[in-house]
Formats: structure tokens, sequence, C-alpha cells
């Protein structure tokens, strides 16, 4: 899994580093008014392979070693970290992924957010730990989703004025874009 480009070119020069109303090259797809945009949950990513293995997404800052059986995806150029995948059972979520597991049917491959009362301080106000497919939200959800505008104006005002932690757009060839809500200053 790729790191999802931001839509927007993010200011490094400010702290904290908020995006600047300036389409990120290759995401100018999604002002177009192209791509599906989906509801990105605040939990941490975990992937189930073909082969049936779980993975935690795991960062690694420059300078850092990675954990054994490391899978590196990919190193940003900026900053300098790596992105990639390591064994589940060797994460610091494995005791809430395990829990999830038992509360949550999953039999398909793919990415899925791991969610629920020791994951980020939970905003979304979980009881108990869940896995949810990427792309994934209740239909009223989808529905306001349906709604969201596409310029940076509008993007932030219509973030700040939901509880959501952000967007995340399909688009049908497979790329995707992401924008959150603590990427404006209020």
């Amino acid at each position: 899994m790729e790191k999802i480009p931001t839509l927007f070119v993010r200011d490094f020069s400010t702290q904290p580093a908020y995006v600047l109303p300036k389409v990120t090259p290759g995401c100018e797809w999604v002002t177009a008014g192209e791509g599906e945009a989906t509801r990105k949950y605040d939990g941490t990513c975990t992937m189930l392979d073909q082969a049936g293995q779980w993975w935690a997404r795991r960062e690694v800052k420059p300078g850092k070693n990675p954990p054994p059986d490391y899978l590196l995806v990919e190193e940003d150029p900026v900053t300098g970290k790596r992105v990639g995948w390591e064994p589940i059972e060797q994460s610091s979520f494995a005791k809430y992924h395990a829990e999830a597991l038992a509360n949550c049917k999953v039999e398909t491959s793919g990415t899925y957010e791991l969610l629920g009362p020791k994951i980020n301080k939970n905003p979304d106000d979980f009881e108990q730990h869940v896995l949810l497919p990427h792309g994934w939200a209740p239909f009223s959800v989808r529905q306001d989703y349906a709604t969201a505008p596409r310029d940076h104006t509008g993007l932030r005002d219509w973030l700040h004025a939901r509880p959501y932690e952000g967007i995340v757009w399909h688009h049908a060839d497979g790329r995707m874009a992401k924008i959150k809500g603590k990427d404006f200053p209020r």
C-alpha cells in the first residue's frame, strides 16, 4: 500500500504543515469531479493478504531500523519516512486486532481500518475493537460524502462542520487522494 497523496500541496514552512490552495500534481482528477468520496476513519491500517496473513501498516522514521520481516512499500523523498507492513503479531496493535477479529468476520483479502477503544483515542466512540473494510461507511454517511465539495475553501468548511477525520477519493483506475480536516487551519 503506497502512501495516499494529499489532495492539496502541504506547506512545510508552517507548523503544523497545513495545505495550500494548490492541487498536488497528479490529483487534479479529484477537483475535476472524478472519483468517489469515501470516509477516512481515524484508526490504524491493517491488511489481510492473499495467503491469509495479517499485516499492520508501519511507518519508519529516517535513521531508524525497520522491525523484523518488514515489507517496504515506499519511501517518501521529502520526509525520508518509509512506509510498509509488519506482521500483525509483532505490531503494538496485535492484541486489539485479535479482539477485532473475534468481533468481526473477515474473509476477504484487502485493507481494513482497525478501530476501537484503544486506537487513536477512539474519536468515533466504538465500544469494541472492529475492522472496517476501507471505503465502507453506513448509507447515510455515503450520502453525505456525495455532497462534499472539491475546492480548497469548500472542503475546509465541509470538513470542519463534520465529525469525520477526512475524505479518501477512489478513482475507477485505482488512484486515490485524501484530505483531513486537520490539514486546514481553523
